[in-house]
């Protein structure tokens, strides 16, 4: 039978629920373990496919299509496993199967509550994982914080599957101490708040990991221990790292994983986390740097959530900056100025430029004379999504002559999902990948007009990625480029640590030379 261990928050959101879970389970795998994954969101949206990512954060694209939370992504990353619809519940999505069931007379005329039919719901979908990944482990990650009316629901689901199996239910809580300028010290109060709050919900803590700009010192793990109810050895320190892959580590030196199989009684396996430490070594001694820019029109909003509303690309990235040992300096690059043609020359600094898909605002001006200066510049570019068709515009209005490029694109029902692709032999998208079918994941509305590919071709834009089930241009490429190609899938959402996409380590490897 599964073990299964509940996840939530304290003190404030994005207090870094998702990559303690993540880390959890990378410290669990290293024991032997298999483990899974599950993000429960309390919001009333069925999935996070109509929310502003730069509000919520990166929309991430499961295999099977599903919209969901950018955890699913971390955990991925962290896991190297690929995670399904099953993997994601929210609010909306819990009471619309609930209200559906009634519906089909599934609770044969009895009444429907709130409690304990919500929460049944929840379980038995979290029994679901189990049975279909058979994993050793299940992760419940709850959205939101202690305290909040719209979590209450599943805290009472962790609640009632700690009574019915004590044995293999464990409850972590990841809480925010401050440390304010003004005082100088890290306080605990927050912490031994939530704690209560959490104690009121029905539920004591097992773990404390208590999130800080700092490492928590003895006083402080003294303090929790003694007002939180539970053995300083159970509270693990989790302060701000360099990057986000040194947590398994950190929470390792800490015995965590020893203090989770104690727990619950299960024996050590024979495993380590050495090839996460190699990384990590990698990542401290990487001196050289590769620029990166990111065209995107999208700054208005504040440059404070623009990183998570791509936290997907950053990472890829990242990983194949890493495995050329050199350090990513990636700056946001505004495609707006490049309306100003005296602006174009700053291109020129970085060593690669990628443009991936936007939100709202589709002017495309400046996009248009940043790919057209790219293109001409030998700029090493990737274009990702809305990057392949403004690419596609870009090459119909300046090489081909085509002035009204209005019907180069065709609007089509959302494509969600892994879908094939036909790589062209003899291309440099082929040498990439090293073969002809490929598998890569897709959320777009617009498609490249299939009525112009011959007069694109005949001018030489060669179109190297063709979906032949559905007729779908994929990939475009430029011979006579160092590195010029553009798809319209998203291969940013299949890249791990130690497994770097092979477009994105391509680009850096040309990035490096130039």
């Amino acid at each position: 039978m599964a073990k299964y261990i509940f996840v939530g928050g304290g003190v404030m959101s994005s207090v870094g629920k998702g990559i303690t879970t993540a880390s959890i389970g990378k410290v669990l795998q290293s024991k032997g373990y298999t483990v899974t994954a599950i993000k429960i969101d309390p919001y009333i949206n069925v999935d996070a496919g109509t929310m502003n990512p730069i509000e919520h954060g990166e929309v991430f694209v499961t295999d099977d299509g599903t919209e969901c939370d950018q955890d699913i992504g971390n955990y991925e990353r962290f896991l190297d496993i690929n995670l399904s619809k099953d993997n994601c519940l929210t609010t909306g999505s819990v009471y619309l199967s609930v209200i559906k069931k009634e519906r089909n007379l599934e609770f044969q005329g009895r009444c429907v509550e709130v409690v304990p039919d919500i929460p049944n719901e929840v379980i038995a979908r979290i029994k679901k994982v189990e049975e279909k990944t058979n994993a050793d482990f299940v992760l419940i990650e709850i959205g939101g914080t202690v305290g909040e009316y719209q979590n209450m629901l599943f805290l009472e689901t962790a609640r009632i599957m700690k009574l019915q199996e004590p044995k293999n239910v464990l409850f972590a809580l990841v809480s925010y101490l401050p440390i304010p300028s003004v005082v100088g010290e890290m306080k605990t109060k927050p912490t031994q708040t939530a704690a209560k709050m959490l104690n009121e919900a029905g539920i004591q803590p097992d773990f404390i990991f208590g999130r800080s700009s700092k490492p928590l010192d003895e006083l402080r793990k003294r303090k929790i221990s003694v007002f939180c109810n539970l053995r300083q050895e159970d509270i693990i320190s989790s302060p701000d790292v360099e990057t986000i892959y040194e947590i398994p580590i950190n929470f390792d030196d800490q015995g965590l994983g020893d203090r989770i199989l104690e727990k619950f009684g299960i024996e050590q396996r024979s495993r380590n986390l050495e090839d996460w430490r190699s990384l990590i070594n990698k990542i401290k001694i990487n001196t050289e740097e590769v620029k990166i820019g990111i065209l995107n029109k999208n700054l208005e909003a504040g440059e404070f959530n623009l990183s998570d509303s791509y936290i997907s690309l950053i990472e890829a990235i990242k990983h194949a900056s890493w495995y050329y040992n050199l350090k990513p300096k990636i700056e946001w690059l505004s495609s707006s100025k490049y309306e100003n043609e005296q602006k174009l020359e700053e291109l020129k600094e970085f060593d690669a430029i990628i443009m991936p898909g936007i939100f709202g605002k589709k002017e495309v001006g400046g996009e248009i004379k940043a790919i057209e200066y790219i293109r001409k510049n030998n700029i090493p570019f990737l274009g990702l999504c809305l990057g392949l068709q403004l690419s596609v515009i870009e090459y119909a209005k300046n090489v081909c002559g085509i002035k009204d490029t209005s019907s180069l694109l065709t609007d089509v029902q959302i494509s969600l999902g892994t879908f094939c692709c036909n790589i062209k032999e003899g291309t440099k998208t082929f040498k990439i990948y090293k073969k002809t079918d490929i598998e890569e994941r897709h959320r777009h509305r617009l498609e490249v007009n299939n009525e112009w590919r011959d007069v694109l071709e005949q001018k030489g834009l060669i179109f190297s990625g063709i979906n032949k089930e559905k007729n779908i241009i994929e990939m475009i490429e430029l011979e006579n480029h160092p590195y010029f190609i553009a798809c319209q899938f998203h291969p940013q959402l299949k890249s791990r640590p130690l497994n770097p996409h092979s477009l994105f380590k391509e680009l850096i490897k040309v990035a490096k030379n130039k």
